[in-house]
């Protein structure tokens, strides 16, 4: 049975940077512009999802207070 680690070719850390370096060519880097528009996109998107989140956990309060004729300080 021959030994599957000794097969195998060993990189060191030069080439994979070497590989990492060529990569990094192949990327398409966004423009100020875009950088711009995709930046408040994510912005906008968490601030809805806050208000979400804020309504759904206001609702669940005021249900188990009805529910459960408790008072919930803040």
């Amino acid at each position: 049975m021959a030994n599957s680690k000794s097969t195998e070719k060993k990189t060191g850390f030069r080439e994979y940077m070497k590989g990492v370096r060529t990569e990094m060519k192949k990327v398409v880097w966004p423009t100020r512009k875009e950088l711009g528009s995709y930046t408040l996109v994510v912005i906008v998107f968490c601030a809805i999802m806050a208000l979400g989140f804020w309504a759904i956990d206001s609702g669940c309060a005021i249900a188990l207070q009805k529910l459960l004729g408790i008072t919930i300080s803040v």
